[in-house]
């Protein structure tokens, strides 16, 4: 078994698996992380962000960039679309890959790199809601870019890295990077997938069983589950043990597994998210009762839903009930109304209230009371109706593109308003390079459910896999705190570790396979006692493999089907029928063969003890017979003393 890392970013994982004659996909993300490098793309032409002066190395030797490079504050930004680090999907040819799992909204977002500019040719299998909120995602994403193309090609500074200032210096493989794709190619992808249930198996061409179980992270979110009738392994991303609005994790299906691969762990690992969506919703109040407004870079669902319903909560108890939220995204009424939608993939709590009748999510009824209200974008009657103090959720939390850069351009001038970050994906001080000087205030509060060290460490204990599989890094205490040793995952279970673009050969050989019998071949059985509760049948088959279906059927006797051959391969009428086998077993007594020998004449027989067993030699006859504990070999020329010997060895041993 082997396993392939197509991806560097822990928490956007995609991974290749080989094992009994298939290609797995597992997840294939969208590295976003690289979109840091690039200046925002402004809603309005002519800003700030437009007149910034132009750089270029003053290195000999090197060329001039000041056309695609632009500085900020003393950092270096690319002046172009942005690009994204896509999966390394030339390390292998993606015509072989049969089937890719996802796991959730998150871990998809590179498929349409995969389905339309590859030769993959597999099938794709995803959760109902899996499917849908990714289109808003990837919809959101393309629209923020369309909206503002930039017409800036840049590609020059890629191939001078060594004369760029650090962070883009550090770049990797830039040349590699992508342009987003197109509505048409979303589609194209998204029709490609295979709706799939928690719990509902699937099977990979006979080889192995697929089966999803709920993983608590996100509406739809899974862990999926391989098994053979011999191996199990698990993989896990994307992985919540807290009580949030998605269905619990299911952790009983995951126990016992030869191999656990777990990925996307918490990115944020000193952060508690309870603390954190209590500190989000007391600095968005203080702003309030100051008369500022609140920003919030934040992506179509997910947390955002749980942010609805705190905030609004936590404003009614203080007396701020009558300030307005704005969600603003070309996708938000689409995002809210699957939100509630999909009852039976949520916690328990939010099922119940379906059969009330109640709307599962408390931001139906702030709709439906004018306190939350949503827009496509700014000009589809959001500047009529906006009103101050008032908190807004718009995208992208990257602030390189979309209407949070118009936001921030407006409201970044005064010290009243307040920004606040609560996706983990993005640093807020490397979001915000481009944007100074700010001065509006800034309050970090990243809210990442998915496991922490501590709880992968406890699950791993419950869950008492043979072997475990994780990234690199997790084997590591994060370069900013080198003295937290408890911020990885225990030694104690001697962890596999991968790395980018690396091939890892798992620990599992495939030793056994299980066959079907086929009832006539069943039926000849004669079973013979060897000792005491233990019978024996040997057999004589034709092993007939379809679809890794294995089975057992009698064998084919030539002079039984006469007309299954031509003229020139019809055999001899000379041929005798084909007739059941006698098979020979137990331990051979070498004294009772030599006893056999002299019966037959062979008096001067003698046997000889060596290392390995033994050996009888005759002399007269030039020959020896060597004995050890798996085989016996006869070495003499003379073909009657060759079956003289034959017979005796079959004397001594029992017969079935």
């Amino acid at each position: 078994m082997k396993l392939y890392c197509l991806s560097g970013h822990t928490s956007r994982p995609c991974f290749v698996l080989r094992f009994k004659g298939t290609t797995i996909m597992l997840d294939c993300s969208l590295d976003v992380s690289t979109l840091l490098h690039f200046l925002p793309l402004p809603l309005i032409q002519g800003g700030r962000l437009c007149e910034l002066p132009g750089w270029s190395p003053a290195a000999p030797g090197a060329q001039r960039l000041d056309e695609e490079l632009c500085e900020c504050s003393g950092r270096v930004f690319v002046d172009s679309e942005p690009e994204f680090a896509i999966p390394e999907l030339d390390m292998m040819d993606m015509s072989e890959v049969d089937v890719l799992l996802i796991s959730n909204y998150h871990c998809m977002m590179a498929l349409p790199f995969l389905t339309e500019y590859t030769n993959f040719r597999g099938v794709v299998y995803a959760t109902e809601p899996t499917l849908h909120l990714g289109r808003l995602y990837m919809e959101e994403l393309v629209d923020y870019i369309q909206q503002c193309p930039s017409q800036k090609r840049a590609s020059k500074w890629k191939r001078q890295l060594n004369y760029l200032p650090p962070p883009l210096r550090e770049a990797i493989r830039p040349s590699e990077w992508r342009q987003i794709y197109s509505k048409h190619d979303i589609d194209s992808s998204l029709a490609k997938i295979c709706c799939v249930g928690f719990n509902e198996i699937k099977d990979i061409f006979g080889a192995l069983k697929a089966t999803p179980v709920s993983s608590g992270y996100a509406i739809g979110s899974c862990n999926w589950i391989l098994t053979s009738h011999h191996h199990k392994i698990s993989y896990l991303s994307g992985t919540s043990t807290l009580t949030t609005h998605p269905r619990p994790m299911e952790k009983s299906p995951l126990k016992d597994s030869d191999i656990l691969i777990m990925s996307s762990l918490t990115q944020i690992p000193m952060a508690n998210p309870d603390v954190k969506i209590g500190e989000f919703c007391v600095n968005a109040a203080t702003t309030l009762k100051n008369g500022g407004n609140v920003l919030v870079p934040c992506y179509p669902s997910g947390i955002t839903y749980d942010l609805f319903e705190c905030l609004s909560s936590h404003l009614d108890t203080i007396g701020l009930g009558g300030v307005p939220l704005y969600f603003i995204s070309p996708v938000a009424a689409s995002s809210l109304a699957y939100s509630n939608i999909y009852a039976e993939w949520l916690s328990s709590g939010k099922q119940s209230k379906v059969y009330l009748p109640e709307p599962p999510f408390p931001h139906a009824e702030l709709i439906r009371s004018n306190r939350l209200k949503h827009y496509p974008g700014l000009h589809e009657g959001f500047n009529k109706e906006i009103r101050s103090p008032c908190i807004v959720f718009t995208g992208h939390p990257s602030l390189r593109f979309g209407n949070v850069v118009h936001f921030l351009e407006i409201w970044g001038k005064s010290s009243s308003n307040t920004i606040i970050f609560t996706e983990p994906d993005f640093g807020y001080l490397e979001a915000l390079a481009p944007h100074q000087p700010l001065h509006m205030k800034v309050s970090y509060c990243p809210i990442d459910t998915s496991l922490s060290f501590s709880q992968a460490n406890k699950l791993i204990r419950e869950l008492h896999p043979q072997h475990i599989v994780t990234p690199d890094q997790y084997t590591a205490p994060p370069v900013m705190m080198p003295h937290c040793t408890d911020l990885v995952i225990d030694p104690e279970y001697h962890p596999l570790t991968f790395k980018k673009a690396e091939v890892l050969t798992l620990p599992i050989k495939r030793e056994f396979e299980q066959l079907d019998l086929d009832p006539q071949l069943a039926e000849s059985l004669r079973p013979t006692e060897v000792r005491p509760g233990l019978a024996v049948a040997m057999l004589s088959g034709s092993l007939v493999s379809r679809d890794n279906h294995f089975k057992l059927t009698p064998a084919f006797n030539p002079v039984d089907n006469p007309l299954h051959f031509s003229e020139e391969t019809k055999p001899s009428p000379l041929v005798k029928p084909v007739t059941s086998p006698t098979y020979l077993w137990g331990n051979l007594d070498v004294f009772e063969l030599r006893d056999s020998l002299h019966q037959k004449g062979l008096m001067d027989a003698k046997v000889e003890n060596v290392p390995n067993g033994f050996i009888i030699h005759i002399p007269s006859e030039d020959t020896l017979i060597q004995i050890d504990q798996t085989s016996t070999h006869i070495m003499c020329s003379n073909e009657i003393l060759r079956n003289k010997i034959k017979e005796s060895l079959i004397k001594c041993l029992a017969k079935i």
